[in-house]
């Protein structure tokens, strides 16, 4: 009995211990992972240790779910992590991994360490090199989504060993070869997208029936199934042999072989050729005769906005003197440059010809130019902005200044799909939102039948705009590019009402004197004096922003506070000086919109966000927080619902923006 009672005690003692070490190797991989992605300890800023007996699972550190004290699930997505994720791999109980969108690089070996993972959401970073057959080892993945990166190479037949896979995102990469037949035998899988790669050769018949044309657009080398081209050698092969991925018999089209050799061709095969090559020749002829027909004979542009459509002669014309010159201005590029789209992204093309052939509406003049709904033939639906005020920009510096402004990515920022660049017009080409601006709901119908906007939709879109505005900050903190911009009428809603801040980078098109001059945005009072734009001066007009999501005022309108001892009276002071005065003189209840006090006990809330407003706008600039302290003050103020009042009717409280065409009320980009 006692040998019995000695031997349990032992056991349970290297139980413990072992436990005590698999947790301290927990703790030694996250830290060791927090110092190669988060170097100035911002971003994961409760990841410490009290005391020697705490662990991340005691801690609740940020991203960290546990299960017995070991560490089982990650979820850190959209913090602007940067650096590689090797220290994961030893994390061997990890079910489930979620770091989409930040700035991650390196490859994706040591994932295939986590042989439990469950689910991996790695999209919206910057890994590379190629998927590695080793992902065959993580028997029980379910989801896997790496799509947005900028991976290459073939697609590991090693994929199909994942019988459990129900989820397979690679789309908007670089992956290249053929698809693996294998695939098919994936039989739980119920979403695939290989879209806007490099892929070539046959589509399997079994996946293309089951998933659709959509996963597989934007691979111009792929055919033979659907509406897809019939296959031919030449898509099968590329250009280059020694690239052809590794795979099995079965996943690629072998080379035709002949029985015999032959020293020449044959009659027939020489008859044919020239049938072909004459063929080949006159399609050729016939598009390049109806190109210039059309091309000269359409005087006006399709485009339904009038000052858009009164430019197509223009662009028409400059096109004719590039193709006729062939280029030469002084900025050194061809004609054939000088005409075509730049793009950003590998997401699915078009020309300017296709532009320019779109049916359009003019959405509203802002400061810096005019903005456009573009619908292609093909149902793609884009935001044009034609800028105004940039011709005098050399190409070299408006490329440059491009560059800044479409390499960043986030989810509430608007994107920057592609540019246009020629001597007398310049053009910017931008995801379409279709949800309006924050200031045609907050302005827009005030009156009988307005839907009010809710404070839950209020907190939740400002909350949005300071991300992508702190987004912004801190990529260029070292070198300050601020916004330049920042009203609610640049704050744009996507078609599933997230806010997205658009007009990034525009200021830098201009003379920093004439950027204060023209630009909308809600100006700090140190512009007057600096007469330049900078990241302070940004978070004061954020502070303006939100003071004017609590008072329903836009910041044209600063009528004074109604006091039983004063007489009513309209003054022209700015919006924050207002405000002001209404809390010094114990008034705060007459600064927060009527509309928001219908709701109950959301008095605390409001208070707090005036607080931030008010930290935002203090008149000196080394005072106010960075907006990336703003966001987390935002973030603190927990709202799960709007609450009604009693005499509030629900059915009102839903969001139905419409978009403006003044210049106030402008959909920014």
């Amino acid at each position: 009995m006692n040998r019995f009672f000695s031997f349990l005690l032992l056991t349970l003692l290297i139980t413990t211990t072992t436990t005590t070490a698999n947790t301290a190797n927990d703790t030694t991989a996250l830290l060791r992972f927090q110092s190669q992605t988060d170097i100035h300890g911002t971003l994961l800023h409760n990841w410490t240790l009290p005391s020697p007996s705490t662990t991340p699972c005691s801690a609740h550190w940020l991203g960290v779910k546990c299960i017995n004290n070991r560490v089982s699930a990650l979820i850190l997505p959209f913090l602007n992590l940067r650096g590689p994720i090797t220290a994961l791999a030893s994390l061997p109980l990890l079910r489930l991994l979620d770091l989409r969108n930040n700035r991650l690089n390196g490859t994706l070996i040591s994932i295939t360490q986590c042989t439990n993972l469950k689910l991996i959401y790695l999209s919206g970073n910057d890994f590379s090199g190629k998927i590695p057959p080793e992902i065959s080892s993580l028997r029980r993945l379910l989801r896997l989504d790496i799509s947005n990166n900028n991976l290459e190479g073939s697609i590991p037949i090693q994929i199909s060993n994942l019988t459990r896979l129900l989820t397979l995102r690679l789309q908007n990469n670089q992956l290249s070869g053929t698809i693996p037949k294998s695939l098919t035998v994936l039989e739980n899988l119920k979403e695939l997208n290989l879209s806007n790669n490099e892929l070539y050769g046959l589509v399997p018949n079994g996946l293309y029936n089951k998933f659709g044309e959509n996963s597989f657009d934007g691979n111009e080398g792929l055919c033979g199934a659907g509406s897809l081209p019939q296959c031919s050698y030449a898509q099968t092969v590329p250009s280059n042999p020694s690239s052809l991925p590794s795979s099995s018999p079965t996943d690629t089209i072998e080379e035709p072989r002949e029985k015999k050799p032959r020293k020449g061709l044959s009659k027939g095969w020489v008859v044919a050729i020239v049938m072909v090559n004459v063929v080949v020749l006159l399609v050729v002829v016939s598009f390049m005769v109806a190109y210039y027909c059309g091309k000269y004979s359409r005087e006006s542009y399709s485009m339904s906005g009038s000052e858009y459509g009164k430019r197509r002669s223009s662009y028409s014309s400059e096109k004719r003197v590039y193709a006729n010159n062939g280029g030469g201005d002084s900025d050194g590029t061809s004609g054939t440059d000088r005409s075509k789209l730049v793009f950003f992204d590998r997401r699915k093309k078009f020309e300017l010809e296709d532009l320019l052939r779109a049916s359009a509406e003019m959405l509203g003049k802002g400061c810096l130019g005019t903005v456009y709904k573009a619908v292609l033939d093909d149902g793609i639906v884009v935001a044009v902005k034609r800028l105004k005020d940039a011709n005098p920009c050399p190409r070299k510096e408006f490329e440059q200044y491009m560059d800044v402004i479409g390499k960043l990515k986030h989810p509430n920022m608007v994107k920057l799909r592609a540019y246009y660049y020629a001597k007398e017009e310049k053009l910017l080409v931008y995801d379409y939102l279709p949800n309006g601006s924050l200031y045609s709901l907050l302005h827009g119908n005030r009156g009988p039948g307005r839907i009010p906007l809710d404070w839950t939709t209020r907190i939740s879109l400002v909350l949005g705009a300071a991300r992508g505005l702190a987004h912004i900050h801190e990529e260029y903190a070292d070198s300050r590019i601020p916004h330049g911009n920042v009203k609610s009428s640049n704050v744009l809603l996507d078609k599933n009402g997230v806010a997205c801040i658009s007009d990034f980078g525009l200021s830098l098109l201009l003379n920093p004197v004439h950027a204060i001059a023209r630009l909308g945005g809600y100006k700090a009072p140190e512009q007057s004096e600096i007469k330049r734009l900078s990241q302070k001066s940004d978070v004061y007009s954020f502070g303006v922003l939100l003071l004017e999501v609590l008072t329903g005022r836009a910041p044209s309108e600063y009528p004074s506070p109604t006091r039983p001892r004063v007489e009513e009276e309209e003054l022209a002071v700015d919006l924050p000086k207002w405000v002001r005065s209404v809390v010094r003189d114990e008034w705060t209840a007459e600064v927060f919109d009527q509309e928001l006090l219908r709701y109950k006990n959301i008095e605390e809330e409001l208070v707090s966000m005036l607080h931030v407003a008010m930290a935002c706008v203090v008149p000196q600039p080394e005072k106010r927080p960075t907006m990336i302290e703003v966001v987390k003050l935002i973030e603190e103020i927990r709202v799960e619902q709007s609450p009604l009042g009693e005499d509030y009717d629900e059915s009102r409280n839903s969001l139905s923006p419409s978009l403006a065409t003044t210049e106030d009320g402008l959909p920014g980009y």
